[in-house]
């Protein structure tokens, strides 16, 4: 039986096992399992693909998007360009990384901020989710800054002194306010924020985490990361897919 999944640190939170089961359901397809495998150091992960042989592929989230290069044989050009993956497939040469992430963000910004939106971001944090978002920023030549507890980004700290109002979409991509850490969100100046403002947050569960009820309190517009996790978890089936497709004709994946 071919199986997937998803491994990270905390993984109790999760509803890609649902997506995927839901994303076959609507297919038509039947014999794929996904199943979570929480690791507390991404060394484990060899171990894991040496004992299952039918692990054909992975989402990758929190805290191993980066760290995990360094066991992979190849990147796509995506992987690449943004410097972290979140998603990898198994091939004759080991192990191959593809980010998913940064496409399925950019598709969710449509509809979501203005067509002709002429402001600027502001990324909260800087681990590999935050290197997707910028690459897809970049796409949008949506000009940003990111915010991190230390050096040489902008501190959370010199954030009220420092403000820019330009900063008229705010992105989260730090796991504060995931569940079950419910009461903890990014400290930000959220008096400043009104309805002029475009709050985006990773973090899906709980659909409405702190940082967004406070965004919507001020009367900005606010949107969780449900609809990207579903975007990214069909693009990675569509590139796992794709690959086997190219590996029965007897040709190697063009993205590597």
């Amino acid at each position: 039986m071919s199986q997937f999944g998803l491994t990270g640190r905390n993984l109790e939170h999760s509803r890609s096992p649902e997506i995927y089961r839901e994303l076959w359901r609507q297919l038509g397809i039947q014999g794929l399992t996904y199943k979570c495998f929480p690791v507390k150091t991404v060394e484990e992960l060899p171990e894991i693909w040496k004992r299952m042989p039918g692990l054909l592929g992975m989402n990758i989230t929190i805290p191993y998007k980066e760290s995990i290069l360094r066991l992979l044989s190849g990147l796509s050009a995506e992987a690449e360009t943004i410097g972290a993956v979140n998603c990898i497939v198994r091939s004759g040469e080991g192990w191959l990384g593809h980010n998913t992430d940064g496409p399925a963000f950019w598709e969710s910004l449509t509809g979501f901020i203005p067509a002709n939106f002429g402001d600027s971001a502001l990324v909260l944090g800087t681990g590999g989710a935050s290197r997707a978002v910028c690459w897809a920023l970049q796409k949008s030549r949506i000009p940003f800054q990111r915010v991190s507890r230390s050096a040489p980004e902008l501190r959370y700290g010199e954030l009220a002194r420092e403000w820019d109002p330009s900063w008229k979409l705010i992105i989260n991509t730090t796991p504060l306010g995931m569940w079950p850490e419910v009461s903890a969100a990014p400290e930000l100046p959220y008096s400043l924020l009104d309805k002029s403002f475009y709050l985006y947050d990773l973090v899906y569960n709980p659909e409405n985490t702190l940082f967004l009820a406070l965004g919507a309190q001020a009367g900005s517009q606010i949107k969780n990361g449900l609809e990207m996790l579903r975007r990214q978890a069909e693009l990675s089936w569509l590139y796992w897919n794709e690959f086997y497709n190219y590996g029965r004709n007897g040709r190697a994946d063009p993205r590597f």
